[in-house]
């Protein structure tokens, strides 16, 4: 993951920022189960820690996304990908994007 994306994106607007804060608090009062967010001080730019479902080929492994938000989110969708290494998905390209397509 670059940091020249991160430099290149525009600040948040008001409300993103208002509207993150909200959800930052509300996931740290009550973390979602097999997640875990990793403290950084850029609130457009959010680390995640999700452990593969039990069960499955993913079980008992952990794997690092990164949700990049934009200026006006949440009118537009964050970008999310996959940390190096990619679990190896047929929706999860190598790079570590997920395809939304069917």
């Amino acid at each position: 993951m670059t940091s020249s994306s991160a430099s290149s994106r525009k600040a948040l607007s008001k409300i993103a920022c208002n509207r993150l804060q909200k959800e930052l608090t509300e996931w740290q009062l009550s973390p979602p189960s097999g997640f875990k967010h990793k403290v950084t001080d850029n609130l457009q730019r959010w680390v995640i820690e999700a452990n593969g479902a039990a069960g499955t080929l993913y079980a008992n492994e952990t794997y690092q996304l990164q949700v990049d938000f934009p200026e006006h989110y949440p009118m537009e969708a964050p970008q999310v990908i996959f940390a190096p290494p990619a679990p190896l998905h047929p929706h999860i390209y190598s790079n570590g994007h997920i395809c939304l397509g069917e």
